[in-house]
């Protein structure tokens, strides 16, 4: 079945940070009350947050953490995956391991995003050498406590590597790890693939995740996307997972939330009765 989710981080995220709401505590039993299934934490570091208070709010909600994101380690910290730097990789690998740990407990996915890095002025396959070996690594770690990560691939204007889905499942190959999956995000996709809904339903065997927001990173329904036929094509492929809000909390965060239920719950409800009933 597909269920739905909304992006969360700390009160103290950076104001760029592509979440809805801010505050675990606050904003948790608001995703229930508005009939979200589970909350995408978004996180720089694990000492964020409280797993004690987690474990309590999710079961006292009935919601699942569906992902960890670490949009946060980069934009906060600057820090990458593909740091030539070996004692900065170091502390991002480090950091990687302890959110790994984070989501044995809670929701067994961890996306990668910018964190991976940029080209900039290196050669690619530099760039990509390292990527692997690190991915590798954290893959293997991962393993052994059922955690899946997640490679986002991320339109040109924001990031230099891994733009397109079929860029990212090349990657994927090179890299040969069976908990190594795809998160595609149909605003990156507006922008760099070709069509939407095909190429989801194309590379459905690599996709463990799925990001939702409109062509203008507004809620789903507020642009132009073509949502009706990307569940469509999910549907023939009988996709089984998450999808995830990811998008401005534009013009506020409780409407952002609101408008983003409203124009999804009719659909991922069509798509499980007609799917999995």
């Amino acid at each position: 079945m597909i269920k739905l989710s909304i992006a969360i981080a700390d009160t103290h995220a950076l104001p760029s940070a592509f979440v809805v709401f801010r505050g675990f505590d606050a904003c948790i039993p608001k995703a229930a009350q508005l009939g979200f299934n589970g909350v995408e934490l978004a996180l720089k570091r694990r000492s964020e947050i409280d797993e004690h208070r987690l474990k309590q709010l999710l079961e006292e909600h009935h919601l699942a953490v569906s992902c960890i994101s670490t949009g946060q380690v980069y934009a906060d910290g600057g820090l990458t995956l593909t740091e030539e730097d070996i004692e900065k990789r170091e502390e991002v690998i480090s950091i990687f391991k302890e959110l790994i740990d984070l989501a044995e407990k809670f929701g067994k996915l961890i996306n990668i995003g910018r964190v991976r890095g940029q080209i900039g002025q290196r050669q690619t396959e530099e760039v990509e050498v390292i990527f692997c070996e690190t991915v590798r690594l954290l893959c293997d770690y991962a393993a052994p406590k059922g955690v899946t990560l997640m490679l986002e691939p991320v339109n040109r204007y924001e990031c230099d590597f891994v733009n397109s889905i079929e860029e990212g499942v090349a990657l994927l190959k090179r890299i040969d790890r069976p908990n190594f999956k795809l998160m595609p995000d149909v605003f990156h996709m507006n922008i760099e693939d070709v069509t939407i809904a095909d190429e989801l339903a194309k590379y459905i065997r690599y996709i463990s995740y799925i990001h939702l927001a409109d062509s203008n990173r507004l809620a789903p329904g507020q642009g132009h996307t073509d949502f009706k036929k990307i569940f469509d094509r999910l549907a023939a492929s009988q996709y089984d997972g998450w999808v995830s809000v990811e998008i401005l909390p534009r013009p506020d965060p409780d409407t952002a939330a609101f408008q983003s239920v409203d124009f999804l719950l009719p659909l991922i409800k069509a798509y499980n009765e007609t799917v999995f009933q």
